[in-house]
Order: structure tokens, then C-alpha cells, then sequence
């Protein structure tokens, strides 16, 4: 058992990524274990969601290695991966006008659309019930999708990657879009899901600091497809490497596990 715990959910070494002669990731080595919560910051265009694209099995390295889940990309059938693997597509869209609970059962059998003459088991349903209720979307179990708001949507899409139990949540920018309502709520309900599925291991990209879930425990700066800095939470999110990552005097502050952001003028002072 000890092993399993110890043995890295994904594993990142010495990865480049060039797409049309152009450096999209350089030299990126990144280690998640169970349990991690990591951030992936940075600059719009810094490489973030080709990076996550690449640790969700969607886009192979150029140079360099990814494991996800003990298998390495290009010797492992990408497809069978992502099943393991609950990806939050923040652009997905039910062809028809499902319900909340059909969207998350949809998340068992990785289609759009219920599929035909398949019908969930009793523990499936209840298991959507649980997420629903886990995310906060009981009272809107039986909502149409078109009558959704884009948090309840967001919500219930991270229901639906939870369906088959995946080891690894990927997250692309999640608050996108949502009022400061909604951004609460989102937020409020990750830090409850990774406090009810303690082995869960997550990686949220974002450039919004204020967006992040006080249960983040890693962080990953990304500035032009280089890391800037990562490793435990405190000691990357810093107003120095905040700084140096965003190209301007950035001043950080944490209250109650939420970070706060304002512009540092002068008073970063110390930066060289």
C-alpha cells in the first residue's frame, strides 16, 4: 500500500513542447502525488494549458517524458488514459438538452449524449446524486442544461468528470466567466471535494490569484513556456516570484487561505 501513496499520480521530466518551430514549454519537470493540489499560474500565452493538455493525454511532448498514472505517453493507449483521468472541459456542451444528473452520468461512459440503450445502475445514480449534492446542485438535479447559470454548468461538470473516480482532476480555468457569486460558490465547493476525496490529486490552471481554493498546496509559475518557480504553496506564491512571473511589482497577501493582490509601486522596493 505504501508504495501506491508514494508512487507520483503524474510525473513530468525534462519536457519540451515546439509547435510550428515555436517553443511552447521548455525544459518543464513537474511531480504530482496523491492528495497535492497544484496551481499552474501565469501570463496569458505562458504555456499553461498546453501543459495541461499534455498531463490530461490530449497533446504528446516533443522532447522529454510524461507519466500519468505510472503509463508514459506514445507507449499507452491515450484514449483508455483520459478515462482515468477527470478532465473539466469548461467548453463542453450536451448536444441536446439534457438535465444536470443525465450531464453527470454522461461522465461514466465519456460521451456527450446519453448513450443509447445504455441505462445507469442503481449505485451509478446514487453516485451522481453524491457529486450533485457534493457540488451543491441538489435543488438543481432536474434542470435542462439551457436553463443552467455557467457556475451551476461548471459545477456540474466537475460532477461528471468524478463519475468514473479518477485519481488526477484537471481544471482549466474554472472562475472563467462567473460573477463574484458564483466564483465563491465554485471555490467553496472544490475545497469541500478535495476534503471528501482526500487521495484525489488536482491541477487548476488559472491567472487569477484571487481564484485560487484555500486547499491548494503546490503551485507552478509559468512565464514564456519556463518555470519561474514551484514546490509547496508558501514558498512559491511570494510577492518577489508573483513579481518576476507576471513582469510587474505585484504585492501578495494571504488572508484566511485566500490570496489578495495588489499592485506594489514602489513598495516591492526590495525586487532587484
Amino acid at each position: 500500500m505504501a508504495s501506491m501513496v508514494d508512487s507520483p499520480i503524474l510525473q513530468v521530466t525534462g519536457v519540451d513542447f515546439v509547435r510550428g518551430g515555436a517553443a511552447i514549454l521548455s525544459a518543464i519537470a513537474l511531480t504530482v502525488r496523491p492528495g497535492e493540489h497544484w496551481a499552474l499560474l501565469g501570463p496569458n500565452g505562458a504555456g499553461k494549458t498546453t501543459l495541461l493538455k499534455m498531463v490530461g493525454a490530449y497533446e504528446h511532448p516533443t522532447r522529454g517524458a510524461v507519466e500519468v498514472l505510472g503509463h508514459r505517453l506514445g507507449r499507452v493507449d491515450m484514449r483508455e488514459l483520459r478515462t482515468a483521468i477527470g478532465h473539466v472541459d469548461p467548453r463542453h456542451n450536451p448536444p441536446y438538452p439534457l438535465t444536470a444528473h443525465e450531464v453527470v452520468l454522461t461522465g461514466l461512459t465519456n460521451t456527450p449524449d446519453l448513450k443509447q440503450r445504455w441505462s445507469p445502475a442503481a449505485a451509478d445514480i446514487a453516485e451522481a446524486d453524491r457529486l450533485i449534492d457534493l457540488l451543491g446542485l441538489t435543488r438543481r438535479r432536474d434542470a435542462r442544461w439551457p436553463t443552467m447559470s455557467q457556475g451551476e454548468r461548471g459545477r456540474a461538470l466537475i460532477a461528471r468528470a468524478l463519475m468514473p473516480k479518477p485519481r488526477l482532476l484537471l481544471l482549466d480555468e474554472p472562475a472563467t466567466g462567473l460573477d463574484v457569486g458564483g466564483r465563491e460558490q465554485l471555490i467553496e465547493r472544490i475545497d469541500r471535494l478535495q476534503a471528501a476525496h482526500p487521495e484525489l490529486a488536482s491541477v487548476l490552471v488559472t491567472h487569477h490569484l484571487e481564484e485560487l481554493p484555500p486547499g491548494t498546496t503546490h503551485a507552478m509559475l509559468l512565464r514564456q513556456g519556463r518555470t519561474v518557480a514551484q514546490g509547496p504553496v508558501d514558498k512559491v506564491l511570494t510577492s518577489d516570484n508573483i513579481s518576476d512571473c507576471f513582469d510587474h511589482p505585484i504585492r501578495l497577501t494571504r488572508t484566511d487561505g485566500r490570496w489578495q493582490v495588489r499592485s506594489g509601486g514602489d513598495s516591492v522596493g526590495a525586487r532587484p
